[in-house]
């Protein structure tokens, strides 16, 4: 293996849902590339060698729904301190949606995109482009154009697309391109102007809430269209019990319906507003404890296949006003594993099962080859220590913004090393 370059991982707990591994083994790394993967013999003197004693290794970490901001909103994250973040928490390859400026509804946006991911060397990048232009609404995109500079899904992420006629010709496109549609599941009229989910909490503080109701009907919709038209449907950060059990039914059903959650959505309530908290604020709101044990329930009987963040970083200035005039949202990359993990500890899934929704899951629904420890694939890899304790500060978040609903909590598991293409990108 002379002039080449090579990295060596000594006795890691090897967890790779994908091929079904979950074994104490070594991997060896040729020019990006795992060689091997076993009981394998010293490598040649000279190469680098991680004792990953007490480690667990698992394919590099998929988020299929992140913000990165840029272009446009560079005060808010940028693409490269947005990977950055990425790969802080273990996560090798983001999936980032359209809601820039302008609007990835461009082929030319989305290839600076994929230049800037490329130029930072942090995380792979996979552009989501927008189902309408301009996010209007009203103008499907040049869907063929998108997907063939790069683009993996459509979604109006942030918007709902809410005229019915523009769904179907998206879910009709998507199904002539293969290719998947991501809906943002509220409907404006029920939304209006409220900020958090209607209940006790909302009343009790005042604020005006948002209705489950919102987000159930506009799912119910959208899977009459899937029946209608046969497109690739996914529901973002799915939040309510009622809409978990439309793509269930749906599922039962043979339609091409999937969704994910958020962790937020599945391990807190609209209690963590508590005083006025903005950073517990973003859309879907957080729901009741009920539609929580929902979520759980709907992961572990997998009808929700993926956990993804819907990272969305913003600026201080945007999160320190009132309640109601707050931006939506929370960053989440850095603690995406410790929050799937918590599901591990309240026996919601296997540490494999809660695994594959970070890993192989999202990657076969982009339809990316990524989320696999396997012989010829690159070495995107995520080293991390199950037991380890710490607390989620603001001094530990690596991205710009640190609008975190985890802050101040005690989590368990921390990323210790992160490998792309068999380079080491993040070590703690």
């Amino acid at each position: 293996m002379m002039g080449q370059d090579t990295l060596f991982i000594r006795g890691a707990r090897v967890v790779d849902p994908a091929n079904r591994r979950d074994e104490t083994a070594d991997i060896l790394i040729v020019d990006g590339v795992i060689r091997d993967i076993g009981q394998l013999d010293t490598p040649p003197p000279g190469t680098p060698i991680i004792d990953a004693d007490g480690l667990t290794a698992t394919p590099g970490l998929v988020d299929m729904h992140v913000h990165l901001r840029e272009p446009g909103y560079e005060y808010k994250e940028t693409i490269a301190g947005g990977t950055r973040a990425a790969a802080a928490g273990g996560v090798t390859s983001v999936a980032c949606m359209p809601n820039t400026k302008p609007v990835n509804d461009d082929p030319s946006v989305t290839g600076f995109m994929l230049d800037k991911a490329r130029v930072a060397g942090f995380a792979n990048l996979f552009p989501i482009g927008s189902i309408t232009k301009g996010l209007a609404g009203k103008e499907i995109t040049e869907m063929g154009l998108l997907q063939g500079a790069g683009c993996v899904a459509f979604s109006d992420d942030g918007l709902p697309v809410m005229d019915s006629g523009v769904m179907r010709r998206a879910l009709e496109y998507s199904r002539a391109f293969g290719c998947l549609i991501i809906q943002h599941a509220e409907d404006n009229g029920l939304v209006g102007c409220g900020c958090m989910n209607e209940g006790e909490v909302a009343s009790r503080l005042g604020l005006p809430g948002i209705p489950c109701a919102s987000e159930d009907i506009l799912v119910e919709r959208d899977i009459r269209l899937v029946e209608l038209t046969g497109g690739r449907y996914h529901v973002a950060h799915i939040s309510s019990a009622g809409a978990v059990a439309a793509v269930a039914n749906a599922q039962q059903r043979g339609l091409p319906v999937t969704c994910e959650a958020a962790p937020h959505h599945l391990l807190l309530t609209d209690a963590s507003v508590g005083d006025y908290d903005s950073n517990a604020k973003m859309a879907p709101p957080l729901r009741s404890q009920a539609d929580v044990h929902a979520l759980q329930e709907a992961l572990a009987r997998g009808v929700i296949t993926v956990i993804a963040t819907d990272h969305a970083p913003h600026e201080m200035d945007s999160k320190r006003v009132p309640f109601c005039q707050a931006a939506n949202g929370v960053v989440g990359l850095e603690t995406l594993l410790p929050m799937a993990l918590e599901l591990v500890s309240q026996g919601v899934l296997g540490l494999s099962e809660v695994l594959a929704t970070l890993t192989c899951n999202p990657s076969r629904l982009l339809g990316i080859d990524k989320g696999t420890l396997t012989q010829g694939r690159a070495a995107d890899i995520a080293l991390f220590d199950a037991d380890e304790a710490w607390t989620v500060e603001e001094s530990l978040l690596h991205g710009s913004a640190k609008n975190s609903c985890f802050l101040g909590r005690q989590v368990k598991g921390r990323i210790k090393y992160t490998i792309l293409a068999g380079r080491i990108v993040h070590q703690a």
